[in-house]
């Protein structure tokens, strides 16, 4: 005859083979629900999910190194997926912790790559160097969220932008933007960076080198500045105005 604990044994590793999430404890007997990271494997799909309002995507800093082990590109960036989906926008941050970052390093063009697990999603940088100057050539983007409605079917947003001079700086130095950089791919899927900052090829130890500042940052900075410059100017011409015209006024009483 079986004993009880024989068929509580059983009974155990039955419940284990067909109920997800139930393991048998070997130490203590007892029976607890699997945690989240044990039930996330490889074998379960990895899906962005669209939001319908937009948010600060969390800032990542991101290393690439070339063969012999020197860093070759630093970037540091948060990036934010807009999808065009039934006439509605729809926003997906990049989660840093999520990233896979890989690419290569060569002397005249460079791949520098983030991809999401299960490759629900990516960005791709590729630099190329010209006459001591920097640029991002061409810049490849896809996300494949969950559907943004019941019964939509699944589908994958994807594009590019080629033959490009984008993120421009000299030897040595890095490309800095503080300012919303929107860059669409395709008439359904743009990218949202903000903010920036990329350096390739030549890397000094240490902080990185002196930085190139984007077109809308330093009109957000000039622009005040000439602002009051142009006031202060109309100002300093009024007055003299007034001065000039009182003094005439006098000149006319004199003569009387």
């Amino acid at each position: 005859m079986m004993q009880w604990g024989q068929t509580g044994e059983c009974f155990f590793l039955f419940l284990t083979a067909v109920i997800p999430g139930i393991h048998l404890q070997r130490d203590g007997g007892s029976i607890q629900p699997a945690s989240d990271s044990e039930l996330t494997s490889e074998s379960q799909m990895y899906w962005p999910v669209l939001q319908p309002s937009e948010s600060v995507p969390p800032i990542g800093t991101y290393m690439l190194n070339n063969l012999v082990g020197k860093p070759c590109i630093k970037a540091t960036l948060g990036a934010e997926y807009i999808v065009i989906e039934m006439k509605k926008t729809w926003y997906f941050p990049l989660d840093p912790s999520r990233v896979r970052t890989s690419g290569y390093c060569g002397k005249e063009a460079a791949v520098l790559s983030f991809t999401l697990p299960h490759s629900a999603a990516s960005l791709q940088f590729t630099f190329r160097e010209d006459k001591s100057v920097f640029y991002v050539d061409k810049l490849t983007a896809h996300v494949s969220p969950l559907p943004v409605c019941r019964g939509c079917a699944n589908k994958t947003y994807s594009g590019a932008l080629a033959h490009e001079k984008l993120f421009a700086a000299g030897h040595g130095q890095s490309f800095k933007c503080q300012s919303e950089q929107l860059l669409w791919t395709s008439s359904e899927l743009s990218i949202r960076l903000v903010p920036l900052q990329l350096q390739a090829f030549t890397l000094p130890e240490g902080p990185r080198g002196s930085e190139v500042e984007c077109w809308p940052d330093f009109n957000k900075r000039a622009l005040p500045i000439i602002a009051e410059a142009t006031g202060v100017g109309l100002f300093l011409i009024t007055v003299m105005t007034f001065l000039f015209i009182k003094d005439r006024r006098r000149e006319g009483y004199d003569r009387l």
